[in-house]
């Protein structure tokens, strides 16, 4: 039987939909809960399968970039015109609209990347190379979540 403990981070953020028919397409806002699932087999010395803390130390600068920002698709026609409003506070992606689905799936790869330096890591909250990222999941509403995990 594995154990499982879920850090989830709450933002702010903005997206727009350029391939989407309806209101989607426009600039819109949403409370984002994002909820990381990570998991072992066995417990550390702590009696844990990672600290909190030390997930919060691999993910937070990561993740604080998407809080008042506004996430929008590099194909855009009014791409360029965002940037030159906003700067570093429009978040591109590459060729594809920033779906809750797609961010979900960046969001795990970030964070699959920042578990496996973390392996390597020593200080304060150590995390053991058998601790694994199961999944990301993005809340965009209260009743709407995508998922990713590999």
């Amino acid at each position: 039987m594995a154990y499982r403990i879920c850090k989830s981070i709450e933002l702010e953020s903005g997206h727009l939909l350029s391939k989407h028919p309806g209101n989607c397409k426009f600039p819109h806002g949403h409370t984002r809960s994002v909820e990381m699932v990570f998991r072992a087999d066995t417990l550390d010395a702590n009696d844990m399968v990672v600290d909190f803390k030390a997930i919060k130390q691999m993910m937070g600068d990561f993740l604080q970039q998407f809080d008042h920002s506004l996430c929008v698709n590099t194909e855009d026609p009014n791409y360029a015109t965002f940037v030159a409003a906003y700067g570093e506070r429009i978040i591109p992606f590459d060729g594809e609209d920033p779906t809750s689905e797609v961010m979900a799936r960046t969001i795990f790869h970030y964070a699959r990347h920042a578990l496996e330096k973390a392996w390597k890591g020593s200080g304060d909250y150590p995390v053991r190379d058998c601790v694994t990222l199961e999944r990301v999941r993005v809340w965009e509403t209260s009743s709407s979540w995508a998922e990713y995990g590999e």
